[in-house]
């Protein structure tokens, strides 16, 4: 069974950076064709695809934030991890990582974590 797992600061000031860490079991992050993503909900609204990295370790962003975002992996650990610089209230979101795998679905969500973005 594929499990992920968020973790990282609750709590982040304006214009610092958002770090985040995906613990990945069940599966290995470098296994062929599958992906894996970013993706977050702010209080009352829809979700919003942050971006992902292929198993080869290639990164993809949305366009509205690639100028802030870093998606890398630590294959030894089977970590994927988030950095979003720059922080303003906006950004203040349950923070998702999701596995895109067969049928190009996100079959396998984490629960998600808080971040919320205040001084």
């Amino acid at each position: 069974q594929v499990q992920l797992q968020e973790s990282g600061p609750g709590l982040v000031k304006p214009s610092q950076t958002l770090s985040l860490t995906c613990s990945v079991s069940g599966a290995t992050i470098t296994e062929p064709y599958d992906g894996w993503s970013w993706i977050r909900q702010p209080p009352g609204k829809g979700l919003e695809w942050i971006g992902y990295i292929t198993f080869r370790g290639n990164p993809y962003y949305s366009p509205s934030l690639k100028s802030r975002t870093s998606i890398s992996r630590d294959p030894s650990k089977n970590h994927i991890t988030l950095q979003l610089t720059s922080v303003t209230p906006e950004d203040t979101a349950v923070y998702f990582c999701a596995r895109l795998g067969n049928g190009l679905v996100f079959d396998y969500w984490g629960q998600g974590t808080q971040v919320t973005i205040s001084s």
